[in-house]
């Protein structure tokens, strides 16, 4: 009879029904495609009440590197890469950075899927890869950067109606003084260069990737055209506004592949996805990285100060 020691030992080694189940999914589908697939998920729809605790982190983070260097450890690069995406966003250097470490691991051989929901940095994410997945119940969203819970395009739009309105009017300026007392000094030349890096960055990636079979100058016009699409406030609105796919089809041309048009890949991708998604509502899991090996890395929640 085993010991007590023994038998604990047994246990903690066997993975949770969530990640077993999770893990077999994801397997299926890597087998199916004969591609590597990534898994990059964020709980932040399950558990937003945690949003404010000091030790959790849904957005794309310079931590989640960690994670995508170690699910790429001993991966074989020349199969390419499968990315899901699952997350709101986050911050613009952390996005780059992965971005680039992942080009630098699978060149430009890395196709984005998003069964649901990938925003603002997660956007940016999928259009630097060489296509994306979406389905009927797909989104993506404007990428224009936000600071503070603002957004620059709109901080820079309402200062030049501001200062357009008091050249009209000097005393205009009365009207506007409680907002300009607000704005620090050097912060709108800051909006400006966030902008400028942002918006130079999406076209670099995608006249490098998705468009990189036109020619230089006519890749990069559709870059830039797509770019004006996901981030003018006069076509996008607000920066939470969610893009369908059909929509999405109209930005991106024939580089979006509907889900829905091959069966037996939207059986797969759903099984992974709705497995991911039960893990994240029945679990401590907050964030999850991982490959179709098994090899993970998972944020877990818990209580501030623990």
């Amino acid at each position: 009879m085993p010991a007590w020691d023994d038998l604990l030992d047994e246990i903690k080694s066997q993975d949770s029904p969530h990640d077993t189940v999770r893990r077999k999914h994801l397997k299926l589908l890597s087998e199916h495609t004969g591609r590597n697939t990534i898994a990059y998920y964020s709980g932040w729809m399950q558990k937003a009440a945690l949003q404010d605790y000091p030790n959790v982190n849904f957005g794309i983070s310079d931590e989640d590197k960690n994670g995508f260097m170690a699910t790429v450890y001993k991966l074989d690069r020349d199969k390419g890469l499968d990315l899901f995406l699952h997350t709101p966003g986050g911050d613009i250097a952390a996005t780059e950075s992965i971005v680039r470490y992942l080009r630098s691991m699978f060149g430009t051989d890395i196709r984005a899927i998003i069964p649901q929901q990938a925003m603002s940095g997660g956007t940016i994410m999928a259009l630097s890869c060489k296509s994306i997945v979406l389905g009927k119940g797909s989104s993506i969203g404007p990428i224009d950067p936000q600071m503070n819970g603002m957004a620059l395009t709109g901080v820079l739009k309402e200062f030049d109606r501001i200062k357009a309105e008091i050249a009209t009017n000097p005393a205009n300026a009365l009207v506007w003084q409680h907002v300009l007392q607000k704005i620090t000094p050097g912060f709108i030349t800051e909006c400006d260069n966030v902008i400028k890096w942002s918006t130079e960055m999406a076209t670099e990636f995608l006249s490098s990737n998705m468009f990189n079979d036109e020619k230089e100058c006519r890749a990069k016009a559709k870059a830039r055209a797509v770019v004006r699409k996901l981030t003018e406030k006069s076509i996008v609105r607000t920066h939470g506004r969610q893009i369908a796919l059909e929509e999405a089809k109209d930005i991106f041309g024939d580089k979006i592949i509907p889900l829905e048009e091959n069966q037996d890949l939207q059986d797969l991708v759903l099984s992974v996805h709705h497995a991911t998604m039960i893990t994240l509502q029945q679990t401590g899991t907050c964030k999850l990285i991982e490959n179709q090996n098994g090899r993970a890395h998972i944020l877990m929640a818990s209580p501030v100060g623990q």
